[in-house]
């Protein structure tokens, strides 16, 4: 239950995903919420835990409608899948063909993409001064296609995407390329000779996530490389980063996209403007396990 806000009418927001039961999401958007006076509830639509899949979103929507929800984040397995339920996307979400944000406002859903800012303005942060010059990336699904974008914008010269469906990194190759046409942007190939000469390393799949342990690559392939960024935030230190740390990289967590897309999203949903740092204090007490009031 909430404790009423200032206008005393609840604002309602749900996750949607797969064994997300993890997520810091709710806590972000409900000290966020309380901080700027609004009775701010955030669920979790754990499709895992509902035995339920993908194909159940026409229903997940209509029920988040029927509530009066002001919007959805949406996160694997769905980035993708929700496109079909939307009335209308954001520019950056048509762009990318994914979605994590969906607003639902008027009787219209439009989806948004706040992925690809948020890893955007946490790898600003956190690698500054980072080489873009050849940029290998692991995953091309709807996160991929987010922090591609990112990287792409943020200046890379050549990029090279893999994925263990090749046809997907075709696709998102594809797509980039006509966005992007003065970049080199491709598709597989032999991962150790890409790696060879990869000034950086972006991982965008699950694994690595709880319940997903593993590498996604031989640990020996980050030898000299000069930096590593993880989307993964739970844990926050993941069995990749712990390697590229290990082999000297610097390293970006997934951390900062956690929040930064956070921000945006809490942004769409509220119309208000969020104080991103307090945000990112909050989210740093939460993964050290501090009580939320140690935020600030």
């Amino acid at each position: 239950m909430s404790a009423e806000g200032s206008t005393g009418t609840p604002v309602r927001a749900a996750l949607i995903g797969a064994g997300i039961q993890a997520s810091l999401t709710p806590a972000l958007h409900m000290a966020e919420g309380s901080a700027n006076g609004l009775a701010y509830d955030y669920e979790l639509i754990d499709l895992e835990r509902l035995h339920l899949d993908a194909s159940a979103l026409p229903q997940i929507l209509q029920a988040a409608e029927r509530r009066g929800l002001v919007g959805l984040n949406v996160t694997h397995p769905c980035k993708q899948a929700v496109l079909a339920e939307l009335d209308a996307l954001s520019d950056d979400a048509a762009a990318l063909r994914a979605v994590n944000t969906v607003v639902l406002r008027g009787g219209r859903r439009v989806g948004h993409n706040t992925d690809w800012s948020g890893f955007r303005e946490g790898f600003r942060r956190a690698l500054p001064d980072a080489d873009l010059r050849a940029v290998v990336q692991l995953g091309a699904g709807g996160a991929g296609a987010a922090v591609a974008h990112a990287a792409l914008v943020m200046g890379s010269a050549a990029l090279t995407l893999f994925d263990r469906e090749a046809d997907r990194a075709e696709r998102l190759a594809a797509d980039l390329a006509g966005r992007f046409p003065d970049r080199r942007i491709r598709a597989g190939g032999d991962l150790d000779a890409v790696m060879a000469t990869a000034t950086g390393l972006i991982h965008a799949t699950p694994t690595g996530m709880r319940g997903h342990p593993g590498m996604p690559l031989p640990a020996h392939l980050l030898d000299g490389r000069p930096w590593v960024a993880e989307i993964v935030y739970f844990p926050l230190e993941t069995e990749l980063l712990r390697a590229a740390r290990a082999r000297g990289c610097r390293t970006v967590d997934g951390g900062g996209m956690a929040v930064f897309q956070a921000v945006g999203a809490f942004r769409l949903f509220t119309g208000l403007e969020p104080d991103a740092g307090r945000m990112l204090r909050h989210f740093e007490s939460l993964v050290r396990g501090e009580p939320a009031g140690r935020s600030g």
